[in-house]
């Protein structure tokens, strides 16, 4: 059996409002092994962002505890967290977040370019072929379309070969057909890579193809299913 990736216990997040304190997530806890797949899924406003958020370290929880990778995220401050992130995740968004500035090549080298790599042209060239922009590699991102924007994103988000990959909706903003390209591109990337995949979704489909599945519901964990 493969090693625990992210464990998380106990996690709980409140935040003030004008009626008093408002809990975003109320206890929740979970384990997923190295390599395997999750989705979250559950109404708008259940708190499956807000989860997302606090597993990738990008903010801390008011109680309970987080470890990702070996890493006790609690107990790092935004540095060491950042750290971690730098070294075990990679993100893909509903928005794509790529900088207009940049083609497609360039918005894939950059963040092994941070990281100092010698060979970021070659892989960054190679991932882009991988997902089927090898002919697109000087286009600028207001020259692709969404579906090969989302694939850039993926091509960067595989780039430094992360341990976990953190997904936001990652075909919310895509057609159905586009959305099942994707959906197929990041499983198989997952499976040749070992790439541990957790996804936010309100596509159905795409949460079924998950091994593991959690729902919320006004923060809470309601059920846990595998596939």
């Amino acid at each position: 059996m493969n090693a625990s990736i992210l464990n998380v216990q106990n996690l709980s997040k409140v935040v003030p409002s004008a009626e008093g304190e408002l809990s975003i997530l109320d206890r929740i806890d979970f384990d997923l092994a190295r390599g395997a797949s999750l989705a979250i899924v559950g109404s708008s406003g259940s708190g499956k962002s807000t989860l997302l958020g606090l597993l990738a370290g990008l903010d801390l929880p008011s109680s309970g505890e987080i470890s990702l990778a070996g890493h006790a995220l609690t107990r790092l401050d935004e540095d060491q967290r950042a750290r971690v992130r730098a070294e075990h995740v990679g993100f893909v968004f509903q928005s794509f977040q790529l900088l207009d500035s940049l083609n497609a090549l360039e918005n894939v080298m950059l963040p092994l370019e941070l990281e100092g790599r010698k060979d970021a042209g070659q892989r960054a060239r190679h991932l882009l072929e991988r997902v089927g922009l090898g002919q697109r590699l000087t286009h600028y991102p207001r020259q692709l379309s969404g579906g090969e924007q989302q694939r850039v994103a993926i091509a960067r988000a595989f780039a430094a070969e992360p341990d976990v990959l953190f997904a936001d909706e990652p075909t919310g903003n895509l057609d159905s057909h586009t959305g099942e390209r994707i959906s197929d591109l990041l499983f198989q990337l997952n499976q040749e890579r070992g790439t541990t995949l957790v996804l936010v979704t309100h596509d159905a489909r795409l949460a079924a193809r998950c091994q593991r599945q959690i729902r919320l519901e006004g923060g809470q964990l309601v059920a846990q299913a595998s596939s």
